[in-house]
């Protein structure tokens, strides 16, 4: 029935994946297999091999196709099942297996959505993961589990909380090392007072004037100087004309000497 065309082949193995009409139409049915080998004319005697039921036999491999976002304290893990069971009464479980990096492994599960979210994570640390599936079958209650996908490692993002944290202690981080940096400077301006005067002490400086002479020795300095004098220094407000009579003259002389 269906697709399948197991004669005649070269090899030793036949795929038996239903395809189109299903090899195995009810799960909780034994299903019998015969085989022969034949070399020319020569044929073996049928052979019939275990009997085989879906749900008892299957193997399940890891989950396909496994993509991992790295949230806010959280994984978010997107996946696909093993292989299609829509046509069958089964349905998939999914367990995923996750560890800190040098840490203890812990185990969440069972999901039975294909997106699945790993919370209560600590935020910034490295976190590897397994993910398998397990295949269970209405009828019967029959489960198999499946393989362990492979390892891989992400790491989780910061949360608004972290985020808050980090910024107070880079803002008190920077508070005290400009305080200590503040400090240090006077410090070393009070035992390095004499120097720091030394090295920010303007040299002395020539007159504009004088520089100008000495640029060009030829140049009337003196009536320069005269020029730009202030003329406070010579003026008169008033002038008054002190006379004493001949015999007060006389007297003030005598004084004097």
């Amino acid at each position: 029935k269906g697709e399948v065309n197991c004669m005649n082949i070269t090899t030793t193995e036949c795929d038996f994946t239903p395809k189109g009409n299903s090899v195995f139409p009810r799960l909780e049915f034994d299903t019998f297999l015969r085989v022969r080998a034949k070399v020319d004319d020569l044929v073996s005697p049928w052979l019939t091999v275990p009997s085989f039921r879906y749900c008892r036999n299957v193997t399940v491999g890891p989950p396909e196709n496994i993509w991992v976002t790295p949230g806010e304290g959280s994984l978010i893990i997107r996946l696909s099942s093993p292989f299609d069971v829509r046509a069958f009464s089964a349905t998939f479980l999914y367990y995923v297996h996750y560890w800190e990096k040098a840490g203890i492994q812990q185990v969440k599960g069972p999901f039975r959505s294909t997106s699945i979210v790993l919370n209560d994570l600590k935020p910034l640390r490295e976190y590897c993961l397994q993910v398998k599936a397990q295949l269970v079958c209405e009828k019967g209650n029959i489960s198999r589990p499946g393989h362990l996908s492979n390892v891989s490692c992400y790491k989780t993002a910061m949360d608004a909380a972290t985020k808050v944290q980090q910024i107070i202690v880079i803002a008190v981080g920077l508070f005290l090392f400009l305080s200590m940096l503040a400090g240090a400077c006077f410090f070393l301006v009070l035992k390095y007072r004499g120097l720091v005067k030394y090295w920010f002490h303007s040299p002395p400086s020539i007159p504009l004037q004088i520089e100008e002479y000495l640029k060009d020795p030829a140049q009337p300095i003196l009536e320069a100087l005269d020029k730009d004098s202030s003329p406070k220094d010579d003026a008169w407000d008033s002038v008054s004309v002190v006379s004493f009579p001949e015999k007060e003259q006389e007297d003030v002389l005598q004084v004097l000497c």
